[in-house]
């Protein structure tokens, strides 16, 4: 009894409408499983409702199984965007990534531009100050040329002193007031330093006597000259020759007595004058 039951369930139901599909697009809706009763008086059977079920839902699957596979291509055409303009093919604006890309390089650029802006300060910087440097070294040259030229020297060469500034004696009517070079007559007399020769001629016991004048108002006397050798306004250079040793006036022999007479005042120590000026005799 119970298997003869079970084969008339299995077996489709007479009057059971069929569920017809309509392509792929669009599945029917199946019909209601109370509709069914209601026509054929009885429950379907378990297997018809399964095989009911099974073709709504193929049917469904159809449909998104079309739209699904549009979906690579729209998303391909999407996602191409201009590399370029920093749009996609729709034209709609890039997104963060490319915003924050052009920032990246306006930032580098800004930093590039004031990288050569501080190389370029400095090169003129190295520029003036190699400048100030030349023009700091000429300055100094000339001012070496111009100590150089102003430079005292020795009145004469080949000698020896004999007499010292402030000496006592027979010789003076008071103490030695210059300092004696013993040397041949007509050994040469050369300027101490730079200077105008402001007297010559014959002084009494000086003998033949030239006064130079410095820049400075010191006077320098040459005393018992041979010779004169220079002019009164006559402008000289140290080391220059202006005149002779001998031993004219109060003299005892051939020398040079040299006075150094600052602002044309009273005598000082030659040799002391000299030493000042880098000058040892």
């Amino acid at each position: 009894m119970g298997s003869h039951r079970a084969e008339r369930r299995s077996r489709p139901t007479p009057g059971a409408a069929r569920i017809p599909v309509q392509g792929r697009r669009r599945a029917q809706k199946p019909a209601p499983l109370s509709r069914l009763f209601r026509r054929t008086g009885h429950l379907p059977a378990i297997p018809t409702m399964v095989g009911v079920t099974a073709l709504a839902l193929a049917g469904v699957g159809a449909v998104t199984v079309d739209n699904a596979a549009a979906s690579p291509e729209v998303a391909r055409l999407s996602s191409a965007g201009g590399p370029l303009t920093g749009t996609d093919a729709a034209g709609f604006v890039a997104g963060p990534r490319a915003r924050a890309i052009s920032r990246d390089s306006e930032r580098q650029a800004l930093q590039q531009a004031a990288a050569a802006k501080l190389q370029a300060a400095a090169e003129q910087n190295a520029a003036e100050r190699n400048a100030a440097l030349k023009s700091l070294g000429k300055a100094a040259e000339a001012r070496a040329g111009e100590i150089a030229k102003n430079q005292w020297v020795l009145p004469t060469s080949g000698y020896h002193l004999t007499a010292r500034f402030g000496m006592a004696g027979g010789l003076w009517s008071s103490n030695h007031t210059g300092l004696d070079f013993a040397a041949p007559s007509g050994t040469p007399i050369v300027a101490v330093a730079n200077g105008v020769i402001t007297e010559t001629g014959s002084a009494g016991a000086y003998g033949n006597r030239t006064i130079e004048t410095l820049a400075d108002g010191t006077e320098i006397w040459y005393c018992h000259q041979t010779s004169i050798g220079v002019t009164t306004g006559q402008t000289v250079t140290s080391g220059q020759q202006i005149g002779t040793v001998g031993s004219t006036g109060n003299s005892t022999g051939s020398h040079l007595h040299l006075e150094v007479r600052p602002g044309g005042g009273d005598p000082v120590d030659p040799e002391q004058a000299l030493a000042f000026h880098g000058v040892t005799p």
